[in-house]
């Protein structure tokens, strides 16, 4: 089993700043990437960042500059460190783990959601 738990959602006055947190832990054999998503009420869900276990971060031009990700292998997390946060960025953020198990599987796993708010 793997579990996968995303953490740091809150709620930010715009041009503020956030850090999500992603940790996962059971049966791990290797975490290839480790990804963040956002889904807006009525949107569907995309992809803001993504970093996996050889290479570098990457990140879509929609949030660069504002957007890094970043990785601790030692602890099986990744981070989202958000700046200059816009009303538009108000969403649901999801971590995903393309995680290799201890029986050699090789799966997506998908953190609860943290909900991130952007208003003054």
């Amino acid at each position: 089993q793997v579990q996968v738990v995303d953490s740091g959602g809150g709620l930010v006055q715009p041009g503020g700043s956030l850090r999500l947190s992603c940790v996962v832990s059971g049966s791990i054999r290797s975490i290839y990437a480790m990804d963040w998503y956002r889904q807006a009420p009525g949107k569907e869900r995309e992809l803001v960042a993504t970093m996996r276990s050889t290479g570098g971060p990457n990140v879509p031009n929609s949030v660069k500059g504002r957007f890094t990700i970043s990785r601790d292998n030692t602890k099986n997390a990744a981070y989202l460190q958000m700046s200059n946060l816009k009303p538009e960025d108000t969403a649901v953020y999801y971590c995903k783990a393309d995680v290799q198990t201890e029986d050699w599987r090789r799966w997506d796993y998908w953190g609860q959601g943290t909900q991130v708010t952007v208003s003054s």
